[in-house]
């Protein structure tokens, strides 16, 4: 965590105009500054910022806040990040705070991992544009290919000599610790002496969010049957291949802008097609995709445009990934590259025009494409053509968030159609893949969270404890169920559910509203260890040494696993929200109820007050508290869902 006083810090030296004009162009108008706002395309300029108010608004989308939420919506980052971001630009240094050594260690190396990475960029660098090997072998090889030389600089492409121990030698001579850079893969010791690992190749920096160089991908230029053509950074602190896409640092902004994210295989593809002007690509790098990869795609758009080569290990390459996709509520389409080309030789051979209309012509919805091929490959075997229909069906489950229904069944018609089959009888198979599926993560949800179960016995003359509250004890129940366990969940970007609980408590009083105090009591409890730093998770409660808390949290507990019914799983099929995705609601719901009846006490007071009073004036103030108080129990009721009947 970044302490408060750094935050404060990094807040003080921010000067909205710098930052935001360094993204968007910025014309002084008046007291403000004007420009084409960077969130939609526009031609009349209608973005306007304020360094008096230290805030942005644009008059044409609706865009605004301040500096750190401007580098949070324009570039995606967290909060953490758009803090970090501004305090490297302003040379505030930051001293995280740590919950062990081991994460304090893995931060460090990470930091200094990424000044390896930057001393090694440079280094490959200077040798591709300064030195006689580099500019014969490394830049001679990038202009056969086409790549100018300002393409080149953008990527900030390199080049290792053959010298086994060139870069190693002069990273030794700036004392970079070796450990260090046989961990980066730049080096291998072999028999104690380090060797570089990337010698007469090219090499490709691969980018982080924020631009800096957390691996590369290093490509054979001369020929030999031996070694494998590309080989890449092995992971470490702050190169996870899973979770990376080749070229996004590039692309972010584009796809954002075109609202539309083109996914090719390798670096070569992106740089074409960057210097072609079609910056909205990025590259998987020739594997399968994963969710970490997809969710980075979807920070910036739901479209997502594949793009490999025609042949039949393209189209298999373009179909890893695909269910994953569409889990992730991704749009997916697919183009093939025709004529045996990549995206790389095709954009140079038809030009970067064609090679657009290209894509808006041949865009095929996967599903049906995948479909498509499966027919084709199936004929007329009545038994590949029964795979087809349940590969099919199970492809058209993924697609099951609730805003996605009526997508899903448009695929369920269009496949009917394209299979000859009954719609109805598909609609029931994908159905019970999706029930499938629920149960298989239930269940796997189950073992994760309690791989081993205490038993208790039950006792047979207790009801259940739900039955015997009153409406308002559920609440006060529920309130504090909820705190226990959403507690140290974030409630925004700067604060956590415990801590937005605390603050509504304290500030509207509504200690006295919880009637059962063995509750309050709990909470004291929960406050306390929270404000030591420790975890006042359930188990906290559970095997707390106090009886009496210990028997409170089992309460609670043991009448919080509510569960969708099977009837409504099989005969709505479509995504219920649980819990765990909608705690803030219940917390929300939980507070407004306690200032509901903080409210109702108030207006019962006030009617009593109303009819002791016998001053005019008196009776006067205190319809018009009656009337406050009315306007805020409507407003609180509304928020809960309550009628309230004036």
């Amino acid at each position: 965590m970044i302490p408060q006083e750094t935050i404060q810090q990094i807040q003080n030296r921010i000067d909205i105009i710098e930052i935001v004009g360094g993204f968007v162009k910025l014309k002084k108008r008046g007291a403000n500054y004007l420009g084409l706002c960077p969130f939609h395309n526009e031609k009349s300029p209608s973005f306007t910022v304020s360094p008096s108010k230290e805030i942005y608004k644009c008059f044409g989308c609706g865009k605004s806040g301040n500096t750190i939420s401007f580098l949070m919506e324009h570039e995606k980052y967290s909060y953490v990040e758009a803090l970090k971001w501004l305090a490297t630009k302003y040379n505030i240094e930051i001293e995280e705070t740590f919950a062990n050594p081991e994460q304090r260690l893995q931060q460090q190396t990470a930091e200094s991992l990424f000044i390896v990475n930057k001393f090694a960029q440079e280094f490959f660098a200077n040798i591709l544009f300064n030195e006689q090997e580099g500019i014969t072998a490394g830049l001679g090889y990038l202009k056969e290919r086409d790549f100018r030389e300002e393409t080149i600089h953008k990527f900030q492409l390199g080049y290792c000599p053959e010298n086994g121990q060139a870069f190693s030698q002069a990273a030794q001579k700036q004392q970079y610790n070796p450990e260090l850079l046989v961990k980066s893969g730049l080096v291998v010791n072999r028999d104690e002496r380090l060797v570089d690992n990337y010698r007469g190749r090219v090499l490709f920096p691969i980018h982080n969010q924020s631009g800096k160089v957390i691996g590369f991908g290093a490509r054979l230029i001369r020929k030999n049957d031996r070694a494998p053509k590309y080989i890449n950074t092995p992971e470490n602190e702050i190169y996870v291949k899973s979770k990376l896409l080749y070229g996004m640092y590039f692309a972010r902004q584009a796809i954002d802008k075109q609202n539309e994210c083109l996914l090719v295989e390798g670096y070569t593809d992106v740089i074409s097609l960057h210097q072609a002007g079609i910056e909205n690509v990025v590259a998987s790098g020739g594997t399968s995709l994963t969710v970490d990869q997809l969710r980075l795609i979807r920070k910036y758009t739901h479209n997502l445009t594949i793009i490999y080569d025609g042949d039949a290990a393209g189209v298999k390459a373009a179909m890893r990934g695909l269910d994953l996709a569409l889990e992730e509520g991704l749009n997916v389409n697919l183009v093939l590259i025709p004529d045996n080309d990549d995206p790389d030789s095709y954009v140079k051979k038809i030009g970067a025009t064609a090679f657009q209309d290209y894509i808006t012509k041949n865009r095929k919805d996967v599903i049906l494409f995948q479909l498509e091929v499966a027919l084709k490959d199936a004929g007329t075997d009545s038994s590949k053509k029964s795979a087809v229909v349940n590969q099919i069906a199970e492809s058209i489950a993924r697609v099951n968030k609730t805003e996605d229904f009526t997508r899903q069944q448009d695929y369920i018609k269009r496949s009917a159609q394209l299979m000859k089959i009954d719609e109805e009888g598909l609609t029931a198979l994908v159905n019970k893949h999706i029930r499938e599926r629920i149960q298989t993560e239930e269940k796997k949800q189950q073992y994760q969270q309690s791989p081993v179960e205490e038993y208790i016995p039950e006792d047979p003359g207790a009801e259940d404890l739900n039955d015997l509250l009153s409406p308002d004890e559920k609440q006060e129940h529920a309130m504090v169920r909820a705190l226990m366990e959403f507690g140290t969940r974030p409630w925004d970007e700067s604060i956590t559910v415990a801590d937005h609980v605390f603050t509504e408590i304290e500030e509207n009083g509504l200690t006295e509203m919880i009637d059962n105090k063995q509750l309050v009591r709990m909470i004291d409890v929960y406050k306390e260890m929270y404000q030591k730093g420790e975890d006042p998770g359930p188990k906290s409660f559970l095997y707390h040494p106090d009886q009496q808390l210990n028997q409170i949290a089992v309460s609670l507990m043991d009448n919080s696993n509510f569960e969708i019914s099977h009837h409504w799983k099989t005969s709505f099929d479509r995504h219920t929200p649980s819990r765990d995705e909608l705690y803030r609601e219940e917390v929300m719901s939980c507070m407004n109820y306690l200032k509901l009846r903080k409210i109702k006490r108030l207006i019962a007071e006030n009617q009593r007050d109303m009819e002791r009073s016998t001053s005019a004036e008196e009776q006067l103030n205190l319809i018009e508290v009656h009337q406050h108080l009315k306007e805020l129990e409507i407003q609180l009721a509304r928020n809960i869902g309550t009628v309230i009947i004036k």
